[in-house]
């Protein structure tokens, strides 16, 4: 029963994926939807191909607004759609 000490758990917590994105969308209570921009090199024509990816994410206090850089972490599924939540504003929109 040793190997479910809290170490192991803060060592799964750490584990978490954690991303930054800009907000795309404050419009729902609680909840804001990120956009994450990466970009990958094609393995074959070796040109540089940029993906987004929408994220819906928890935001408990309502802080993030439209156009703010945030850092979201991966948790557990909250809703339908929620399954990543705001860890911090990295930096406010102007």
């Amino acid at each position: 029963m040793t190997r479910w000490r809290m170490t192991d758990m803060s060592d799964e917590r750490s584990r978490r994926k954690v991303r930054t994105g800009v907000v795309v969308s404050d419009a729902r209570d609680k909840t804001v939807t990120v956009e994450i921009t990466g970009s990958v090199r094609h393995a074959i024509y070796r040109k540089t191909v940029r993906s987004t990816t929408r994220l819906h994410a928890h935001d408990e206090q309502n802080d993030a607004r439209k156009g703010d850089t945030v850092r979201v972490m991966e948790t557990r599924p909250l809703s339908k759609t929620k399954r990543w939540r705001v860890v911090e504003i990295v930096e406010r929109a102007r």
